[in-house]
């Protein structure tokens, strides 16, 4: 099975030959950022690290989309959704909020956590499983509800 980077790769060919604009400059950006990457580390990236970095882009243009809405800018904002479209191909299913919320409660119930002050306790070993799989700022969010009540 080829890695991501050579995905990228020919997706990349291919949003060319399909003159695909939006795709093509979305994995040129992508690809951008991976080599950034590769040489602030002096090695080549994993698909673990490649994946990272596409969260973190995702991550980026969805904080894009709420700036240009609150700038009444409905086209950036609707290009930045095209571009999370392509960049989602790259990421393994993400898991919903009710898979989290499981995940959760059994990090909870193994390390004893009881209450808001544990969340430390809970979410190192959580985010650990759930690298990849879902966002950390959802996990975050399911993580401090369940610890409230």
């Amino acid at each position: 099975m080829p890695g991501l980077r050579e995905q990228l790769r020919e997706d990349l060919k291919a949003a060319m030959r399909a003159k695909q604009t939006v795709r093509r400059d979305t994995i040129r950006l992508l690809e951008a950022a991976i080599k950034n990457a590769e040489i602030e580390k002096r090695a080549a990236p994993s698909d673990t690290d490649i994946q990272a970095i596409v969260q973190k882009q995702v991550r980026q243009r969805e904080e894009s989309i709420e700036a240009f809405q609150a700038g009444d800018r409905q086209d950036l904002a609707d290009r930045e959704r095209a571009e999370i479209e392509v960049l989602l191909v790259y990421l393994p299913a993400q898991m919903d909020r009710d898979a989290i919320a499981a995940a959760a409660q059994a990090v909870i119930d193994r390390t004893g956590a009881s209450g808001p002050g544990d969340k430390g306790k809970v979410m190192g070993p959580l985010m650990g499983e759930l690298r990849g799989k879902a966002d950390g700022r959802l996990v975050n969010h399911v993580v401090g509800e369940l610890l409230c009540d």
